[in-house]
């Protein structure tokens, strides 16, 4: 944990921003895998870590915007639990830890809603995206469990949004820590990375690496010689040359802030002139977004400088024809690059994202497109120092839209399908980054990861 006055900070500012009533926050649960006994490994909600920092289950937070109290609640452990657990320290203790006064059970927090809903004061809740919580808080509440995720608190999403999307200095160590673990995560795999082996071979290095570490993967990794499927999460592909290895792993530390990194290295450790073009073209996007993101832009903006500059590159190479700015427009680069250019980045590797997506990437000044690619857009938003965000650009030879776009014609007038076809083999590349935005521009978090082509090719060759 961060010491106790961080913690007690951030829920004074969270009831200043909220104003009035009683907010709650819902610690997890441990859930079942097989069997009631064989669990899931725990793992606490991100907004009750920021507010109250504490690991245990079955844990519930409470500020009262109207008295200045907070609480938190929860049954203590019994004998019949101490003897499979050892002791642990009681509820009291816990809170007295994140400088929380006063403590309870859940019997005794249900006592709390009922005089609040009687005293006609609105209790603040976030949409629950577990059914065990969704289920706790319709009890609470005494409302049906259909009605729970309507009733939730707008006023309280956006202040957590407020406060989540800037990111301290102890926050951004913790990020760092993150990122530490996975340069020994993806150098290590790429050393593997030679024919012969399997993809989960890899996969399962990557996960070691991380458990090493005290922390479990941010995400499933995602390993694949089929890079052109987004995210596969099948590790059953042996490791040919001639194929791209698309690397997508991040970890999180021991108190759960994260890290994401996507390296593609071609199988064998050489990259072929055909593997050179394209990295050398997804790389040049992802340096150009690192180039131009600062305060004050909008993550849109950037997204589009950098679909600009792989809309040139299949210019150059006859895969796209007609004037660059009008072929981003079009989205005719989606066929290539089907996603948006990155994401927000902190408890969570798509932070904040059980708020609703768009609350968190967008605002009122800048709102989502619909248009294919750029609807897939998660942070769209003016940028802020603070903001930690994902840079990753990608291009994605996937057959089966190819073949879709040219039978209906899609952009026929900025798709060479001719051209496109010969490419139909490739595979896919991604390359990730995590960047800070500062008070001047933006630096990219963590030790440097091999990225050029010739870093990659001397790491491998180690």
């Amino acid at each position: 944990m961060f010491k106790k006055e961080t913690y007690i900070a951030r829920r004074e500012q969270l009831r200043k921003d909220v104003g009035h009533g009683l907010i709650i926050i819902q610690g997890n649960h441990e859930a079942p895998c097989n069997y009631t006994d064989n669990t899931y490994a725990f793992r606490q909600d991100s907004t009750f870590l920021y507010f109250f920092g504490l690991m245990r289950e079955d844990l519930i937070g409470v500020l009262d915007c109207d008295n200045g109290k907070d609480y938190v609640f929860a049954n203590d452990y019994d004998i019949d639990d101490i003897i499979w657990t050892g002791p642990l320290p009681s509820v009291k203790e816990l809170a007295a830890s994140v400088g929380v006064e006063n403590s309870g059970t859940l019997a005794e927090l249900q006592t709390l809603c009922l005089k609040t809903i009687g005293e006609a004061r609105k209790i603040h809740y976030l949409p629950p995206y577990r059914a065990d919580n969704l289920n706790q808080m319709g009890s609470l509440l005494g409302i049906k469990k259909e009605g729970v995720t309507r009733y939730a608190s707008m006023e309280l999403i956006l202040a957590c949004i407020k406060q989540r999307s800037i990111k301290s200095a102890e926050e951004i160590e913790e990020i760092e820590r993150a990122i530490a673990t996975a340069y020994n995560m993806h150098v290590g795999a790429m050393k593997m990375a030679m024919p012969g082996r399997y993809e989960y071979e890899l996969a399962g290095f990557m996960e070691g690496q991380a458990r090493m570490a005290n922390g479990p993967l941010s995400f499933p990794v995602i390993m694949t010689t089929h890079g052109e499927t987004l995210h596969n999460h099948g590790h059953n592909n042996k490791l040919e040359v001639g194929r791209m290895l698309v690397m997508d792993a991040g970890c999180e530390t021991a108190m759960h802030y994260c890290s994401d990194i996507t390296r593609s290295v071609p199988v064998g450790g050489k990259f072929n002139e055909r593997q050179k073009t394209i990295y050398e073209l997804v790389l040049a996007a992802n340096m150009e977004a690192i180039r131009i993101t600062r305060p004050g832009i909008t993550y849109q903006e950037v997204h589009t400088a950098a679909s600009k500059i792989l809309a040139q590159g299949y210019k150059d190479l006859g895969i796209l024809k007609g004037n660059v700015d009008d072929i981003v427009a079009n989205g005719a680069h989606a066929l290539l690059m089907p996603h948006g250019l990155g994401h927000m980045m902190g408890l969570d590797v798509h932070d904040m994202e059980n708020y609703g997506q768009i609350y968190v990437g967008y605002d009122d000044e800048t709102r989502p497109s619909t248009q294919f690619g750029l609807a897939s857009l998660r942070c769209g938003r003016r940028l802020q120092p603070g903001f930690v965000i994902t840079d990753e650009p990608g291009a994605y030879f996937i057959p089966a839209l190819i073949d879709k776009w040219h039978a209906e014609g899609t952009n026929k007038d900025f798709v060479n399908f001719d051209e496109l076809e010969k490419w139909k083999d490739f595979g896919g590349i991604r390359i990730e980054d995590d960047i800070l935005v500062t008070e001047t521009g933006c630096r990219v978090l963590g030790k440097p990861i091999p990225k050029t082509v010739a870093e990659i090719e001397a790491t491998m060759a180690e």
